[in-house]
């Protein structure tokens, strides 16, 4: 038995067009079935409780109670239902919401009768899916993201220990650091040390590289 054979699915959507296009598409593939529609959120949330969709399909602007909040709710309640965003936003902090919150799908509403059953499919199988023409926001996401993680972990290190790291990204060598900061070597080999242990980094030349790499945000 196939995902398809199994995957159920609301439709929520305060614009009855939308609602009877999404439906159409859904019906002549023949692949899913739709359990239950909505014109608002609150109505949503009731149809979601009482069916348990394997996916809802939720408008983000919707009367009431929006996608997101909606979303927001049902996951919270640890409601068994994976959730399809459908949007006119192409705002990255809208979207981030969205896939912070544990979104599956990002559907913008310009192309979701060509996208949508790739989306169903996508997240049946237990797959994320996102609009192609919000690719952008993908990218950037995943780019403030590693941004986020390589702040936290330069944080750990003391205002010495980054300037030890910057002069190492200079290539200078440990007796070159010793003297400008007036220590001994022994001292700046511990320093390696600590910088080491906090990065996790390992093997002779580690150190060096990741000064190297991440020479601008030292």
């Amino acid at each position: 038995m196939s995902a398809a054979d199994t995957t159920t699915l609301l439709l929520a959507d305060d614009h009855p067009l939308m609602r009877k296009g999404l439906r159409e598409v859904i019906e002549e593939d023949g692949r899913y079935t739709i359990v239950a529609e909505a014109g608002d959120g609150v109505k949503a949330l009731e149809l979601v409780e009482q069916h348990q969709p394997s996916i809802a399909i939720l408008d983000i602007d919707m009367p009431r109670l929006g996608g997101l909040e909606l979303a927001h709710t049902i996951l919270s309640k640890k409601i068994p239902v994976d959730i399809i965003i459908l949007t006119m936003h192409d705002k990255q902090n809208v979207f981030n919401r969205a896939m912070d919150l544990g979104v599956m799908g990002y559907v913008v509403k310009d192309s979701a009768l060509t996208d949508i059953l790739d989306a169903i499919t996508s997240v049946a199988l237990g797959g994320h899916y996102i609009s192609p023409s919000l690719s952008g926001l993908l990218l950037k996401r995943s780019h403030s993201r590693e941004t986020e993680e390589e702040r936290a972990i330069l944080a750990l290190l003391t205002p010495t220990e980054r300037k030890i790291l910057r002069l190492i990204a200079e290539e200078r060598t440990t007796k070159e650091i010793a003297d400008q900061l007036f220590v001994s070597s022994r001292t700046i080999d511990t320093h390696r040390a600590h910088i080491c242990s906090k990065l996790d980094l390992h093997g002779p030349t580690a150190l060096l590289r990741f000064a190297l790499e991440n020479r601008a945000k030292l």
